[in-house]
């Protein structure tokens, strides 16, 4: 594997890290099993490079695909708990309108950002090869983002989020609002994947419809491997391992795919994360956020 694949796969495996951290918010924190996620990846790519394509600062438009995706969480906790309909249901039902909304807000299926300005423009005039820059910003941003994460888990606020996830009855009992914070959570979770889906789209040139698919799957498997080759003692270290354990799995992918021995070739990427995921969830004692729900649904 030459440099320029070993950064791009650092690269995605840092982008990819920010949905890890979602998943780690709505699986763990929240015990909400959410799909939305799904929809929400490809939600962000399509608003940022529509503003972007339509004239708008880079910035400006990252800040909104965060917004939108935030929005969509918001959606599906709303139609969890004022129409009851089952966290799962409710996050597939929101995932599935969000395609539609994609195609409209892009009006196209793709869109392509190759000539027009991104974050990474006002960098463009450092001595610094594009994919050395790429990983870097990529890596400052999210670094920067899961510091604010595990902060915020750390504060009153977050603490009482935490035990809405632990123990809705617990919590209420010690007046927590729990719709309140689970609103919250939802939104924090799915705006992280907002932020990933833009950057994504800056950095490789283009936002498309089918981005998203597979992308719970992946971000599952990243918190996996995080969990499982680092320390979670603390929020700090269970956030950062969302991070090291999503840069983990690519480069274990990029690896894997470069092997000739092993016959692999990029189009079983879902493949290999497919089962990547039942042997994580199989293996005894192996530390999961489905444990849960695979217990309730014995």
């Amino acid at each position: 594997m030459n440099i320029v694949s070993l950064m791009g796969a650092v690269e995605l495996g840092l982008i990819f890290g920010l949905i890890a951290l979602a998943v780690f918010l709505s699986f763990r924190v929240l015990d909400f099993p959410d799909l939305t996620i799904d929809g929400s990846f490809p939600l962000g790519a399509a608003v940022c490079a529509t503003m972007i394509i339509g004239g708008s600062s880079p910035l400006l438009a990252t800040l909104v695909a965060f917004i939108a995706g935030g929005i969509a969480g918001l959606v599906t906790a709303f139609l969890h708990l004022r129409f009851k309909i089952m966290n799962l249901l409710a996050s597939i039902l929101t995932m599935i309108a969000l395609y539609s909304i994609n195609l409209r807000i892009m009006g196209r299926p793709n869109l392509a950002l190759i000539t027009e300005d991104t974050i990474l423009t006002p960098f463009l005039g450092l001595d610094i090869k594009m994919y050395l820059l790429k990983p870097l910003v990529a890596g400052v941003i999210v670094l920067v983002v899961a510091l604010i994460v595990a902060r915020f888990l750390n504060s009153d606020y977050g603490l009482s989020m935490r035990a809405t996830g632990a123990n809705q009855k617990m919590a209420r009992a010690q007046g927590i609002d729990t719709n309140r914070t689970t609103y919250v959570g939802m939104a924090l979770s799915n705006a992280l994947v907002g932020l990933a889906g833009a950057l994504f789209a800056q950095m490789n040139g283009f936002a498309d419809i089918t981005i998203g698919t597979g992308t719970i799957v992946i971000g599952l498997a990243a918190l996996i491997a995080g969990e499982a080759l680092f320390s979670t003692r603390g929020m700090l270290l269970a956030v950062l391992a969302c991070i090291f354990g999503s840069v983990v799995y690519r480069l274990a992918i990029a690896f894997a795919l470069k092997a000739d021995a092993i016959g692999l070739q990029s189009s079983d990427l879902n493949l290999v994360t497919a089962v990547l995921v039942v042997i994580a969830l199989v293996l005894p004692g192996a530390k999961n956020p489905l444990k849960n729900l695979m217990k309730r649904g014995k």
